[in-house]
């Protein structure tokens, strides 16, 4: 396992890493030589797409172990969607009027193509718990999902990746100082080999990332990077918690089995899902 998680974790680092590298490059923000691009995060938008589409079978797997009814042909387009408003924004003069009225405007159809679906083949049998569980996968894929690429458009592919690497150096830290040092545990019901040790490393490590990333970058100020690595190592590991408590719900140790050593999809991305809304409004005010 740790064998798998070393090697497809450096791989998916070193092409995630290229990929918004190389994407920064093509629209300009990368480099003050090149004038910016009107269009922002392309490649992370499709990138975006390409993962919602496995991550809304993978959440439908585990909800269904419940017992609700995923309509996953509703789910998949408006998570897509409203994923990708902002980064579709861009393309008109008020983006922000955009954004405000497409965002509306694809969540009322959601809500009422959902209800229609559960009336026309279940009726009343089930109902609560049918449409919820829809727009659960909705708010938790699309909804959250739409502030990472919003982070990218509005602050860079080096404030993003700080972002990133704050968030997942986390999970490094609280794994290497639990295995080492965790003896108290974090959550025992929801996830057991958590502990406070673990949580401990996960906040050193990212306190440092931040460090080095305001400081090499100049991105901000160096009290406001270790409040960043502190306090987004904590949202992170509550982020992961959120899909732990879905998998132990669903009875089941990973969310799928599509990445060796990590398991699904939503098992790399539940930190950064978790986290973006507050990193933008963490880099909108300092």
């Amino acid at each position: 396992m740790l064998k798998y998680r070393l090697i497809f974790g450096t791989l998916m680092t070193i092409c995630f890493v290229s990929l918004i590298l190389f994407d920064g490059f093509l629209d300009g923000s990368l480099s003050s030589q090149k004038e910016d691009s009107a269009i922002q995060g392309t490649l992370l938008a499709i990138l975006i797409v390409l993962v919602a589409v496995p991550a809304n079978f993978e959440l439908a797997k585990l909800i269904k172990s419940g017992g609700a009814k995923i309509f996953l042909p509703i789910t998949v387009v408006a998570t897509v969607l409203i994923a990708g408003g902002w980064y579709l924004a861009q393309f008109f003069e008020d983006s922000l009027q955009f954004a405000s009225i497409f965002f509306i405007l694809i969540f009322g159809l959601s809500i009422l193509a959902i209800f229609l679906w559960q009336g026309l083949k279940y009726a009343a049998i089930g109902a609560f718990a049918n449409c919820g569980a829809n727009l659960l996968i909705i708010c938790y894929l699309g909804v959250l999902t739409s502030f990472i690429i919003k982070l990218r458009i509005d602050f860079g592919p080096i404030a993003f990746l700080m972002f990133v690497f704050v968030v997942k150096c986390c999970d490094i830290g609280a794994y290497t100082f639990g295995r080492l040092f965790g003896k108290h545990k974090f959550s025992p019901v929801i996830s057991p080999k958590k502990t406070w040790e673990g949580m401990a490393g996960g906040i050193i490590f990212s306190i440092i990332v931040a460090s080095i990333f305001a400081k090499a970058f100049d991105i901000m100020p160096l009290w406001a990077a270790v409040v960043f690595g502190a306090v987004f190592a904590y949202l992170g590991q509550l982020g992961d918690l959120a899909e732990s408590m879905l998998k132990r719900a669903a009875e089941t140790k990973d969310s799928a089995s599509s990445v060796p050593g990590f398991g699904g999809v939503l098992d790399i991305i539940d930190s950064p899902l978790g986290t973006a809304i507050f990193a933008y409004l963490f880099f909108l005010f300092v």
